[in-house]
């Protein structure tokens, strides 16, 4: 009787996810979220290792009773560094319905190092409704604007029929002045 109390009790006292910056021994997991995805665009786990290392500062992993359950693979573009741009952001399935997507872009933006960023750019393709509320919801939750607008035409794609990609260009924004 005891061991079920117990055991009721540590479901209770299950641990929330903690964010933190993700590290090379990281990649491997993340690689497997996007596998597992069944809509992300699979990139090389060599990709997820250099992410991993050499933009650490701008990802995100959540991690959930010792598993990584989410990540958001970001960079700041050369061209514009007051943006950061979302190459991807994924989610368990047992995990998706809890707002860890939106809770990653939080994240994201409001790291003390990411002070000067007031945009928010990512790629999403047409048949990619999650991603497009999503994104929406997030600039709503900024109150400013989402601009969208084509990126990526598909004929630049590699004849294996990816769709077009459109630039959700999310701001502008100053999430530390709340």
């Amino acid at each position: 009787m005891s061991s079920l109390r117990e055991s009721k009790t540590a479901t209770r006292c299950a641990a929330s996810p903690t964010f933190r910056n993700p590290t090379p021994e990281d990649a491997a997991a993340i690689w497997r979220l996007v596998v597992d995805s069944g809509v992300l665009d699979h990139n090389s786990p060599y990709s997820y290792l250099i992410l991993c290392k050499h933009f650490a500062d701008t990802c995100i992993v959540v991690e959930y009773d010792a598993e990584i359950v989410g990540f958001v693979t970001a960079y700041r573009p050369p061209t514009s560094p007051q943006a950061v741009f979302v190459w991807q952001i994924g989610v368990a399935e047992s995990m998706r319905g809890r707002g860890l997507s939106i809770a990653l872009l939080d994240a994201l933006v409001h790291r003390p190092a990411r002070q000067d960023v007031t945009y928010l750019d990512a790629t999403v393709t047409p048949s990619n409704a999650a991603s497009q509320s999503m994104f929406r919801a997030f600039a709503r939750r900024l109150n400013t604007q989402c601009v969208e607008e084509l990126c990526f035409p598909e004929q630049l794609f590699p004849p294996e029929g990816h769709e077009a990609e459109y630039l959700f260009h999310i701001g502008p924004f100053n999430v530390h002045d709340r």
